[in-house]
């Protein structure tokens, strides 16, 4: 057994196995992908990696298992979690994030570039023939861990799957502590949450008992309530501040210039960190001058922060009409002609209306925003023995509904540019508008 200190949990214990997988060259390879990505533009302290939040999401499964045992002691119709599970799921939860690309969110699931990283096909690369692979096949567990972490081949319990990946889960804990830990945000959750989980026996689903003496804990309730808040601050705070979405707008377009040129593969980014990333699109030929010259000055500004200037932005709440088209004419996935069209377009009405060259950017950080947390199985009075999903008490629980209503308040578009006099922004910003879908409403003043 080995012990790693954590900054966020303390000691981590690691068997000799887990420390073999620990040091393949594909784990290895997380210490060098933040965890969240460009944040650190503006929290310079989340420099954190996916290597160190692996370690703790395998710690805070082990805690989840244990409560789920204790509980197990105590209450006849719940689960015993056996030792040989114990070693498959935190195995499971170890390598969870092992095909995470660099920057893998703004390049997968905030621009549908690539697929995301959690789909089976990149598991079972990764996982396949790899020195990582070999590692799981030599200790047996390759088979259940593909089974678990893609949701395919050999039928397993529910628990198993939910205990990394679920809504609330391992992997969900961990990286709210985390992230609060390197961002200095006060944005906690009570770690007394994790002892109220516990694993059904007839239908091996993994669940929080919100019941006592026939009577609703509201504490619990609370408790689980605070974790879904502590999320959906971190996104308004920091997977969707402004600044990490500029940094990520110019980070997905020179990813998106290199993958359509083919100048970089899919296969390949799956093997490299941040900086080398930013390192080989800064020496990638694309096979034309001017989208050469483009890339390298997105580059240029990446490494130095020079982060592209907000020119519009359409919120939801001033855009329900035409969110649809906006999202079906500029970001369907894998079709992106018509944003480049429209963006050459503002570019070159700037060009003869300023009399300069500028870069002009169409983003959406994401097309849809969802409370997908709210999963989370329970048990509520009333219900008997079942378990159903947390938002089917919505009616019952305000701050619930009120969370439910509030994600999707927070999607927005944006039009970014080199543009650094506010003047003329002033000017694209009503150039822009005109060239976009009628009915859509501006919220940005500059």
């Amino acid at each position: 057994m080995s012990i790693l200190r954590d900054p966020v949990h303390g000691d981590i214990e690691l068997s000799r196995d887990e420390l073999r997988l620990v040091d393949t060259v594909e784990f290895q390879r997380l210490r060098g992908i933040k965890q969240l990505g460009s944040a650190a533009f503006v929290y310079p302290g989340a420099t954190h990696t996916r290597f160190e939040h692996s370690l703790g999401t395998l710690h805070v499964c082990e805690q989840l298992l244990l409560a789920c045992n204790k509980n197990a002691a105590k209450a006849a119709d719940c689960l015993h979690v056996s030792e040989v599970e114990r070693r498959l799921l935190r195995t499971a939860a170890l390598l969870h994030d092992v095909t995470h690309i660099p920057f893998g969110h703004n390049i997968e699931d905030q621009t549908g570039l690539l697929p995301r990283h959690d789909e089976p096909e990149r598991f079972r690369a990764m996982l396949g023939d790899t020195e990582l692979g070999a590692e799981l096949q030599r200790q047996g567990l390759r088979d259940d861990v593909l089974a678990i972490l893609t949701g395919e081949g050999r039928a397993v319990p529910p628990f198993w799957r939910q205990v990394v990946s679920d809504t609330i889960d391992a992997d969900l804990l961990d990286y709210l502590r985390r992230d609060a830990h390197y961002t200095g945000l006060e944005l906690r959750y009570d770690r007394r949450v994790i002892d109220y989980f516990r694993v059904d026996k007839k239908s091996g689903q993994m669940f929080v008992d919100c019941e006592k003496n026939g009577m609703l804990r509201e504490d619990i309730v609370s408790e689980l309530l605070r974790v879904l808040e502590c999320r959906y601050h971190f996104s308004e705070r920091v997977y969707y501040h402004h600044a990490k979405i500029a940094a990520g707008a110019l980070l997905s377009r020179m990813v998106e210039l290199a993958l359509q040129s083919g100048a970089l593969t899919a296969s390949e980014l799956q093997s490299l960190t941040d900086e080398l990333l930013v390192f080989r699109l800064g020496e990638i030929e694309l096979g034309d001058a001017k989208a050469t010259e483009r890339l390298r000055r997105f580059v240029a500004r990446f490494r130095r922060r020079a982060l592209p200037k907000r020119v519009l932005v359409l919120p939801l709440y001033q855009n329900h009409g035409v969110q649809d088209e906006l999202l079906r004419t500029y970001f369907t996935p894998g079709q992106p002609e018509a944003r480049f069209r429209w963006e050459a377009e503002m570019e070159r009405l700037a060009q003869r209306e300023f009399g300069q060259s500028i870069d002009v950017i169409l983003y959406c950080p994401k097309r849809r925003m969802q409370l997908k947390e709210a999963k989370t199985l329970v048990r509520f009075p009333g219900v008997g023995d079942r378990t159903l999903p947390l938002d089917a008490f919505a009616e019952q629980i305000p701050r619930l509904r009120d969370l439910a209503e509030s994600y999707p308040r927070m999607w927005k578009l944006y039009v970014f540019t080199s543009l650094e006099d506010r003047a003329l922004r002033r000017r694209l910003q009503t150039m822009c508008m005109e060239a976009l879908p009628a009915g859509s409403r501006n919220a940005f003043v500059l």
